[in-house]
Formats: C-alpha cells, sequence, structure tokens
C-alpha cells in the first residue's frame, strides 16, 4: 500500500487554479524531492496533505486514508514542518518540545521528548531559550516537533531556506537519518544539490501540474547530452555513433572520451553500438538543475 497518494487533485482560490489534476504515489520509506519554483503549488500541495487545507476536487491519502475524511487518524501519522517553524521563542527547547508532544497526543511525553532531543542533535541546547538559538538549532528544533510524535510520514517545507553549507548540510544528515529508517519523508527544498544528495526520486511542479515524477539519474539523462569513454577510440566508432538517428552532435575530447547531443533519449542504442569498441561508461553530462531549468521555463505566452 502507498503511504501518500494524491489523485486528480486541484485547488482553486477563486478563478486561480493553485493546483491542477495532481497525481502521484509515494511508497512506505522514500525520500522524495518536491521541487518546483515559487508559485508552483508546492506548499499548498502540502498543506493539504496535513489537513491544514482542503482540496477542491480530487482525493489525498496517507497511509490509505483519505485527509479530508479521517483528519486526526491522518494527522497522527504525518509530523509537518512548515517553511517558517512554528516555534515559541521565549520557551526552553525541552519545554517546547514536552509542549508539542501534549498537542500530538503522546502518552508519554517526557521520555519521548528525551529521546527526539538526542535524534536530532539538540541535547547542548534543550535547556535554552528557543529565541537564543542559531538558524540551524531552530531547524532542528522544527524538525524535532514534527517527529516527536514517531509520525509514519514526515512533510518538510523549504527546510534548507536560510542556512549556511554547514547548517544544510546538518540538516540534510538529520533528513538522511530520519529516511534509512521506516519515515517516507516528502521534501521541498530549492538547494537542489541537496535533493541530489539525499534523494532518489522527484515529483517536479511546474504551474500547479506534475510535470515530472522519476529517479534524477533517469530525469537528468533525458537532457540530451551524454558522455562515453572507449577503450577502443577508432575513427569507425564515431561514424557509426554519429549516424544513430537521434545524436545531433559528437565531439571527440581525445583519449576516448566523447560527448554526445541527442534529440531524444538513445542511449540503449549507443550503448549497444560502443559495446563493440570496449565501451567503458556511459553517462549522463546533465544534472538536476539542468532538468529542472528545462522542465519549469515555461514561456510566458505559453502559461495559462
Amino acid at each position: 500500500m502507498a503511504m501518500i497518494e494524491v489523485e486528480s487533485l486541484s485547488k482553486a482560490y477563486g478563478a486561480t487554479l493553485a493546483i491542477d489534476g495532481l497525481s502521484f504515489v509515494i511508497e512506505p520509506g522514500e525520500l522524495v524531492g518536491f521541487l518546483g519554483k515559487n508559485g508552483a503549488g508546492k506548499t499548498t500541495t502540502m498543506r493539504i496533505l496535513t489537513g491544514a487545507l482542503g482540496a477542491s476536487q480530487g482525493t489525498a491519502k496517507i497511509g490509505g486514508l483519505d485527509v479530508e475524511q479521517h483528519p486526526r487518524q491522518v494527522k497522527a501519522m504525518v509530523g509537518y514542518l512548515p517553511e517558517v517553524p512554528p516555534l515559541y521563542v521565549d520557551m526552553t527547547v525541552r519545554a517546547y518540545l514536552r509542549y508539542a508532544a501534549r498537542l500530538k497526543g503522546v502518552d508519554n511525553p517526557k521520555p519521548a521528548v528525551e529521546t527526539v532531543i538526542q535524534r536530532v542533535g539538540l541535547a547542548e541546547v534543550a535547556h535554552r531559550l528557543i529565541g537564543h538559538l542559531s538558524k540551524g538549532f531552530k531547524q532542528r528544533v522544527g524538525i524535532a516537533q514534527a517527529i516527536v510524535h514517531s509520525p509514519k510520514v514526515l512533510i518538510l517545507d523549504e527546510p534548507l531556506s536560510g542556512l549556511d553549507p554547514a547548517q544544510r548540510r546538518e540538516i540534510r544528515d538529520v533528513v538522511a537519518e530520519l529516511a534509512r529508517g521506516e519515515t517516507t519523508v516528502l521534501l521541498s527544498t530549492h538547494v537542489l544539490p541537496e535533493i541530489e544528495a539525499i534523494c532518489d526520486r522527484v515529483i517536479v511542479l511546474d504551474q500547479g501540474r506534475v510535470v515530472a515524477q522519476e529517479r534524477i539519474a533517469d530525469l537528468a539523462a533525458r537532457g540530451g547530452r551524454v558522455g562515453l569513454v572507449l577503450g577502443r577510440p577508432q575513427s569507425a566508432a564515431l561514424d557509426v555513433l554519429r549516424n544513430i538517428d537521434g545524436v545531433v552532435e559528437l565531439v571527440d575530447q581525445g583519449q576516448g572520451k566523447l560527448d554526445l547531443t541527442l534529440s531524444h533519449d538513445v542511449r540503449a542504442e549507443i550503448a549497444r553500438v560502443a559495446v563493440a569498441f570496449d565501451l567503458l561508461e556511459l553517462r549522463s553530462l546533465d544534472n538536476l538543475e539542468d532538468a529542472f531549468l528545462r522542465l519549469t521555463s515555461t514561456p510566458d505566452s505559453e502559461r495559462p
């Protein structure tokens, strides 16, 4: 059974569609990046999944339960960190987390809070006022309140926003550790290298619609640039590769290294031909950023 299931989900604000017919599935234990430009509909979707906002059409399910029909049960399964963490800056970290645990219905808050303090790396600041913490520690507190009730699903909206590189790595490591357990994570961020570092799969929104949902490596490979390394880089190899339907350009970098530009995905044909010349490597030359920009660079004249 899918842990998150969205089908034909739409949300309208008057005549404006914030999201338009979204459908996607996230399996238990997946760590999925949720990408899109500002205004693409990511936060709206996340708020619907957490039960904080109603949908106009379609369905959203968490653990097989409809979010709208079973709000209490769903909220017990979900941990949510919004873009602006819901922190009380005049409380200490420990007091705030105990308060959050009670709100979330944790039967025995004290041990649950001590466990999450250790898990998220807050032991050294647990006695301090939240308002006196660095941005990185505040984000840790935000994550801690989201997982203090041991949710099956964790939804993080821009948890890396405003952090320096060291703080981003700290938070990334915390999220990756959570995902190595049984937690299903949906993570939204504009810091694409962090998505590449910890996510296997992404869902990309543009103008309120899903424009891609696949593994990062496969998404990048659709960009049209691949690199080859041949053990026997004969001139015949270059001629055969150039004649493959779909190869637009071939650049010989020397020492058996070739860069190819493709009109469409013909990697399987390239590999079949290159094996005869001792294919050592076939890789995409595009990354997630290239793929993201390609998918979300809709000309203004084509926007709805």
